[in-house]
Order: structure tokens, then C-alpha cells, then sequence
């Protein structure tokens, strides 16, 4: 078997196959694995993630491909997320004893950012995803910022809260975003399940997150190709000839699984195949959405949280990876989580400069009005609203900075999508497909890139004529969710 592509999707789909007795190639144009999931190495020797990307308690899949590989142990869980906004209000959303969906209430009514009347409404909309199970009665494929105007949310509501979630979950705005998709989110994330909200951030760099896929891949007899770039997919009589190469040379196998993004994937394929079949053509209906990493390092410590939500601001995610990258880091939910100190945005101030600084990464989701500017006014507007959520930036020294814009991060979850979402088979016998672009009933996450790689897999099998089955299973309903969703 060979596969095309060395990011999540390639890497599960391996994985799986080779767990299912095969032999398989794996080839990867880039001379490191994790596609956008990937870091690399500045000038000056900083290691730098292309963006922070992060996982929940609710991506089943994901879980299972980290444990496959030996990446659990890298990844740690937070019980606590921090929130604060551009007054230097900061909540801290967190679970109570309460069984699901309550166990996260107390925490949203003590949520400073809005008011009695923007959480009743939340609260009401919130109630519609439980009783239908987190799929909507009516609108499905409206926006999602039509159906929460639908719902009598708030204007504060929908910037202070709904914005605040969907944003970064989805990578797309709320009006360019299916509803489905972002009542998906609160319902498996935050409603149905009591820890499915709680987010994992890699303890390590992505490219070492990673590493361990290739050793893996070899003890189930496969291997791993870098720079090892494909030409094109050649096709015959309706099915897989072969892969042709850069450098001419080719590679044959029983089957071909491509996961690439989409756009590249079409570039493989003759012209007038693309043109002839509609599953195809329809790739092109595809549009993708931009997310923006800046990357700043202060003289000293700014902040001694782990990571931080910004409500209402440009800036969406504040990840201190001096910690997160820190040996001696323990998990929130284990050391317990630290006290915000009055009047500081929730940042602790310290005496002195921190021996080494601090390294913080902001994430800006759906990008589009930071595609066309420069890296200067990127780094000074995300300084700025920095220092309205972090006092103690204002009087640090920013030593440098980085911008990194990935104009196509993802595909764009926009109403209708999902007509265009092709399965795992492909038209072409011996051709498979995988991707976060496939029909993987998720959003551009790094889940459903390996649901999709899973999915390819137990594909391959099928046409092999074996069965297997890798795709895990959504976290069940847990508490009164269930009674409720069954009245």
C-alpha cells in the first residue's frame, strides 16, 4: 500500500494499514512530517510551531492515533480555561460537581464578560442543541451567525461568547460558517460529556509531537519517505498505473491513498479526468481560510498562565509556551489552577525579569483581514491588545518577533459544504482519498483529519476484502444529557 501525504491524515491511514497486517510506503514531499501541524527552526536556532494546535477531551480519533504512535504522555490536559477582555475582566471557566450539562454552569454565570440578559439567551440556545442532540431542528445549513440572531442572541453574546469559541474551532467567521458545524462544537465540546471541553496542548514541539510516527511505522514494517515528492497519479483504463515522481522514477502498490490538501490533490490528477468527474470538479467548490501564528519573546515574564482566551479582541489565543514547553509544567488539573491576582488581567506581575524571558504564540483564526499586512503593524496591533489583557507587557521589552500567515490553513466550512466533501473511495478503483477536505462529518480539525485517514483505511481494507475497523466512537452522553436528549 502507498500513501501521499506525511501530515495527520497520511500518517493515521499508515498507521492503521500497517496495524492491519499491510506493507505499507509512505511518501512525504517535505523533508519533515506533520503537514501544518509542523515546527521548524528560525535563523537564529528558535524552534517555532507553523501555529499552536491543540486537541479536546471530545477528539476520540485523535486520542487514538496519539496512542498508537506513543505521543499520549506529550500531550497535556487542562481542567481550566481563562478569559479575559479588552476592560480586564477575566473569567475562568472551569467544571463543577454538577452532572452534564450543568457541570460547566456555575463557571458561565460567574462569566464577567456579559450580562443577566446576554446568558439567559445563551442559555435558551444552548438548551435547543441539548434536545436535539447537538443536531438542529431547523437551519442546518444556514450560517451560523443567522441562526444565533434566529435564536435572540445578543449582539455581546454572539462577539463575547459564541465568536469567542467558534472562531478558532471552526477557522472560518461566523457568517462564512455552517450552523451544523458550530452546534457540533457545543455540544460535543462543552454539553454532552463532562470532560469533553478540556483542552490538550502539545508538551512538546509538533515536529518532535511527530517523530515518533516514522519509528512506529517501522516497527509495524512500513517506511517513511521525505523529499520525496509526486509528479502526478497515473491513470489507466480507470485505474491506478502507478506514482510518478519529480525525478521520474515510479512506485506501484496495490492501492494509493492521496492525503494532501485538495487543491494539490486536483494537480495530480489529468486535466480532463478532473474535468469529466463530477466528484472531481466538485473539489473545486472548496474555498480555505487563513490563520495567522505571531510569535513574540519578552526580556521577562508576562503572564504565569499557561494559556489565555482573549474575548472581544483581534487576538483570539495567547499560548505561553515558556511554560507549556517547560519540563517542570504539571497539568492544571492536576497542580490545580493558580490564583489571578487582583487588578492584573489574571497576570501575575514578577519582581524581575525572568532569567531566560518569556515566548508567547498568539493565534489569530480566519485571518483574512492580517493576509495583506505587514509583519511590523501584524506584531505592533497584537502587542497592543496584549498589553490591555497583560499589564506587565506594557513594561516589558518585546526582544523579537515572528509572524507566520498560512493563507490556506484550511478548508472553509461554509453553508452547503458537505455536498462537496468527497467519501474516502474515489471514482478511480485502487484510488483512495483522505484529508480534513473529506466527508468526515467535522470542521477542518486536526480530528477530523484522522477520522479521515481512519475512514481511507478501513476503505483499503474493504477493497482488499478484509474489515477492520479503526474510526473510534464520539464520546457518549453522559449525565441528564441523555435523559434529556431521548424526551
Amino acid at each position: 500500500m502507498i500513501v501521499v501525504g506525511g501530515g495527520l491524515a497520511g500518517l493515521s491511514c499508515a498507521i492503521a494499514l500497517a496495524d492491519a497486517g499491510c506493507r505499507v510506503r509512505l511518501f512525504e514531499k517535505r523533508p519533515h512530517l506533520g503537514g501544518r501541524a509542523a515546527s521548524y527552526t528560525l535563523p537564529d536556532g528558535a524552534e517555532i510551531d507553523n501555529c499552536q494546535h491543540v486537541t479536546m477531551g471530545c477528539c476520540t480519533n485523535l486520542a487514538d492515533f496519539y496512542a498508537r504512535v506513543g505521543a499520549s504522555g506529550k500531550i497535556r490536559f487542562f481542567d481550566h480555561m481563562l478569559f479575559a477582555d479588552r476592560e480586564g475582566r477575566v473569567s475562568r471557566i472551569g467544571p463543577s460537581r454538577l452532572p452534564p450539562p450543568f457541570h460547566l454552569a456555575p463557571a458561565f454565570a460567574r462569566f464577567r464578560s456579559l450580562g443577566v440578559g446576554d446568558k439567559l439567551g445563551i442559555a435558551r440556545a444552548l438548551a435547543e442543541i441539548i434536545r436535539g442532540g447537538g443536531k438542529p431542528r431547523e437551519g442546518a445549513e444556514r450560517n451560523m451567525l443567522e441562526w444565533l440572531r434566529s435564536r435572540g442572541q445578543t449582539p455581546a453574546a454572539i462577539e463575547r461568547f459564541w465568536r469567542v469559541v467558534l472562531v478558532s474551532a471552526l477557522d472560518e467567521e461566523l457568517d462564512r460558517a455552517q450552523a451544523q458545524y458550530g452546534i457540533d462544537v457545543f455540544y460535543k465540546a462543552f454539553l454532552a460529556t463532562r470532560g469533553g471541553y478540556r483542552l490538550g496542548v502539545p508538551a512538546v514541539p509538533l515536529g518532535e509531537l511527530y517523530a515518533g510516527c516514522q519509528a512506529a511505522l517501522a516497527a509495524r514494517g512500513g517506511e517513511i519517505r521525505t523529499r520525496a515528492r509526486v509528479a502526478r497519479v497515473r491513470i489507466e483504463a480507470g485505474s491506478v498505473a502507478g506514482l510518478v515522481f519529480d525525478d521520474g522514477s515510479e512506485a506501484v502498490a496495490d492501492a494509493y491513498v492521496v492525503a494532501v490538501p485538495h487543491d494539490a490533490f486536483l494537480e495530480l490528477l489529468p486535466a480532463d479526468l478532473v474535468e469529466r468527474e463530477p466528484v472531481f470538479a466538485a473539489l473545486r467548490q472548496l474555498r480555505t481560510s487563513p490563520i495567522t501564528g505571531i510569535h513574540l519573546w519578552f526580556d521577562r515574564e508576562v503572564t504565569s498562565e499557561p494559556f489565555w482566551a482573549l474575548v472581544g479582541l483581534e487576538s483570539q489565543w495567547v499560548f505561553n509556551k515558556s511554560l507549556l514547553l517547560h519540563p517542570r509544567v504539571e497539568a492544571e488539573s492536576e497542580r490545580g489552577p493558580s490564583r489571578a491576582a487582583p487588578g492584573t488581567g489574571g497576570a501575575a506581575a514578577p519582581s524581575k525579569p525572568a532569567r531566560d524571558g518569556q515566548y508567547l504564540q498568539v493565534v489569530i483564526s480566519a485571518s483574512y483581514d492580517l493576509v495583506p499586512r505587514s509583519r511590523q503593524e501584524i506584531v505592533e496591533r497584537v502587542r497592543r491588545e496584549l498589553e490591555l489583557v497583560l499589564p506587565a507587557a506594557r513594561s516589558a521589552e518585546l526582544l523579537k518577533a515572528t509572524v507566520v500567515k498560512e493563507t490556506s490553513a484550511t478548508f472553509s466550512p461554509a453553508p452547503g459544504v458537505d455536498r462537496w466533501r468527497p467519501p474516502a473511495q474515489s471514482p478511480i478503483r485502487q484510488l483512495f482519498l483522505a484529508g480534513d477536505w473529506t466527508r468526515t462529518g467535522w470542521p477542518a480539525t486536526m480530528e477530523g483529519a484522522v477520522r479521515s485517514g481512519y475512514s481511507a483505511a478501513e476503505a483499503v481494507l474493504s477493497f482488499t476484502w478484509q474489515r477492520r475497523e479503526f474510526l473510534q466512537p464520539d464520546l457518549p452522553p453522559e449525565g441528564l444529557v441523555h435523559l434529556w436528549v431521548r424526551s
